[in-house]
């Protein structure tokens, strides 16, 4: 069985360790339930997708409730993973980490990828180099989600002066994702950087041009980096492996049909998008947004890890150790069963 609750309004970032302990850490059985969050991002197309054709539910058996909420932005979805309100849940790098800092390690575990690029810096016509990024506004998803870091980051590199007021060099002012294109097509922005699809609708629909791919920010890793991941509260994951287990398959089922066959997952994404925000994005848009997205359960660890020395750089995030926080030893068991090549976490390169 299947239930869907409506999209949730914006949460502070902060959450008490209080809620974590008493939540996400312990709780009452709940019999074959999952609750299964993610953000309202062409970013998140495996769930997305996985939602729209009941991957989840049929994973679970039909004895199980799976409940499906989505987000506006990564903060309030950690929030709802420490509450105890989701189980698992598709976030970005950044909420990862501050959710793994603010819990010492205790809330949440990585067990596979999802997605990987999709995000960069559209701004407005005039602005065609770099530099003249100085005294403009430029918005962001949600004060410490993942292109918010790697706005401020990007910033910081060019040697800028800002702040989480705004003020500085240049005025970087987080919104909502809807906010943000509406903000944009009326000139009250410069710019922003974004993910998809909100990235393709500034270029498609408000002639928006794309100043800073992310992929180019990222030649370590050959322009990989992880937008969003699979994650499931810890104590979930100890109590349940068995229901762990019959998710990552659904998962992994999902990106490898999504590979197989992108034309018919972006229309699948496509359909899923507009019944839960109440809007259809055009085919075009939707197009551009894949073209940038690639789909793969590999968490792209090295990536992660570069984050979250980002945020520490600009301040959004104290110095965290993220030993332990990788658990892909259920994703691997799946992968051998079929045959496939390991992914080998940060834990095994040391």
């Amino acid at each position: 069985m299947r239930v869907r609750t409506p999209v949730l309004a914006a949460a502070a970032l902060a959450v008490s360790l209080a809620a974590v302990g008493c939540a996400a850490l312990g709780g009452p059985d709940d019999g074959d339930d999952l609750t299964v969050g993610y953000l309202t991002n062409i970013t998140h197309a495996p769930a997305l997708v996985a939602d729209h054709d009941g991957a989840y539910a049929d994973a679970l058996g039909e004895d199980a409730q799976v409940t499906v909420q989505t987000f506006n932005a990564g903060p309030d979805l950690v929030n709802a993973l420490f509450s105890g309100e989701v189980d698992a849940a598709f976030i970005g790098p950044n909420p990862t980490i501050n959710g793994w800092a603010q819990s010492d390690g205790a809330a949440l575990r990585v067990v596979a990828g999802s997605t990987s690029g999709g995000a960069g810096l559209v701004v407005r016509p005039g602005i065609d180099d770099v530099d003249d990024l100085v005294g403009t506004t430029l918005s962001t998803p949600q004060l410490g989600n993942t292109q918010d870091v790697a706005l401020r980051h990007f910033a910081a590199q060019q040697g800028w002066e800002f702040d989480t007021a705004g003020g500085g060099d240049l005025s970087i002012v987080p919104q909502q994702n809807a906010e943000i294109v509406d903000a944009f097509a009326l000139g009250e922005i410069d710019g922003a950087f974004l993910p998809e699809p909100h990235l393709s609708r500034l270029l498609r629909e408000h002639d928006g041009h794309l100043l800073v791919d992310e992929a180019d920010l990222w030649p370590e890793t050959g322009g990989a980096f992880v937008t969003a991941n699979l994650v499931v509260g810890a104590d979930y994951l100890d109590t349940h492996p068995d229901r762990v287990e019959r998710l990552l398959r659904a998962h992994l089922d999902t990106v490898d049909r999504m590979n197989a066959h992108p034309d018919q997952a972006r229309r699948a994404a496509a359909d899923q998008l507009a019944e839960v925000t109440g809007s259809r994005l055009p085919d075009a848009t939707v197009e551009s947004a894949f073209a940038r997205l690639d789909f793969t359960v590999d968490p792209i660890a090295p990536s992660l890890a570069a984050g979250a020395e980002h945020a520490e750089s600009v301040g959004l995030l104290d110095p965290v150790d993220l030993d332990g926080l990788y658990a892909l030893e259920p994703l691997n068991d799946l992968l051998a069963q079929d045959g496939r090549d390991q992914i080998t976490g940060p834990q095994e390169d040391k």
